[in-house]
């Protein structure tokens, strides 16, 4: 295999293919919900969660304890940003460097603009993993992953003491919010399905990943963060997800990732599985050779998952944030 055929593209990746989605769900999918669940429109959301979109899926998810200051969770920070080509016709080269922009990261955080008390790791792959480790030291947060994620990130450096596995199916409570992590799945690929740099890497910490291919996908994690209020928000990494892990879950806010082509129904499933969230927020959706500080590029997907949410449940907002911008609930 040449260099040429092993690049990856974003595109195949998460698939565009949501025309699909918008069709089944308007096969009379969503008007069949049983007597138990919530008609389309009946749901408010619940207040006390501040989100920031800081790109890509990284995300700040902010509440208040009981003694009025602020807790901050992270999911899947990432602002170094550096250029892969991944949204290109070439796609990303396996072999681009891996770095990370301390300078960056200090000023965020020195300033505090940035802070945190979790981070929460979705998947291993360059996009979602790579400045974890130094965000860990810099903050002090606890970091939740899987054995590979944790393998990973003590390879780049990560204070072992701060990180914490997860397979998925903890319940934890923290002050001022409760985390949910749920077993998930990362986006398949055409023709075959596959997923992006896969594999995992347990048992003991490999050698320092030098190429955003030394970062494997490693098990794929979904996260809800409660707040006391009750408030919650429910995020995915990658464009697929486990049915049978969400039943019964009510979030206020999904954080849904554009994508989803290779799986049927892929927004309307979910949706009637988690009764029709008040807020759709999508996610994973900027192109990420752009900066952090413009308004962020689509990549292609956006406007195909606003008409699927808008087809299978008409009720939920679709609330398009753009780079530094703040949801509240």
């Amino acid at each position: 295999m040449n260099d040429r055929d092993d690049r990856v593209s974003r595109r195949a990746i998460f698939g565009v293919g949501l025309g699909a989605v918008a069709m089944a769900a308007t096969g009379g999918v969503v008007a069949a919900t049983s007597s138990s669940e919530p008609e389309v429109g009946q749901r408010q959301a619940r207040a006390g969660l501040w989100l920031r979109w800081w790109g890509n899926n990284s995300w700040e998810i902010r509440t208040k304890a009981g003694d009025g200051r602020e807790r901050t969770v992270l999911i899947d920070p990432w602002l170094t940003r550096f250029h892969t080509g991944t949204y290109t016709k070439e796609g990303a080269d396996p072999k681009t460097r891996i770095e990370v922009d301390t300078a960056l990261i200090d000023r965020m955080v020195d300033s505090g603009e940035l802070r945190a008390d979790h981070i929460l790791v979705t998947h291993g792959h360059y996009d979602h993993l790579t400045d974890v480790p130094y965000l860990a030291k810099k903050t002090g947060a606890t970091v939740v992953g899987t054995e590979t994620h944790v393998n990973l990130m003590l390879a780049l450096g990560a204070p072992e003491e701060q990180l914490c596995v997860a397979t998925g199916g903890e319940y934890l409570s923290f002050d001022g919010y409760t985390i949910r992590v749920l077993r998930s799945l990362h986006s398949a690929s055409a023709p075959r399905g596959r997923v992006a740099f896969a594999g995992t890497r347990p048992a003991v910490p490999p050698k320092r990943p030098e190429y955003i291919r030394d970062l494997v996908e490693g098990g794929t994690l979904a996260y809800e963060v409660i707040a006391d209020s009750g408030a919650s928000v429910l995020d995915f990494g990658g464009s697929n997800y486990i049915e049978s892990e969400l039943a019964g879950l009510r979030p206020d806010v999904v954080l849904l990732p554009a994508g989803g082509g290779m799986v049927p129904d892929y927004v309307g499933r979910l949706l009637r599985t988690l009764g029709h969230p008040p807020y759709v927020v999508p996610t994973h959706w900027d192109d990420f050779d752009h900066s952090l500080f413009e308004p962020a590029k689509d990549w292609g997907g956006l406007e195909q998952l606003r008409e699927a949410v808008t087809t299978a449940s008409p009720a939920s907002e679709f609330r398009v944030v753009d780079h530094l911008e703040t949801l509240r609930t």
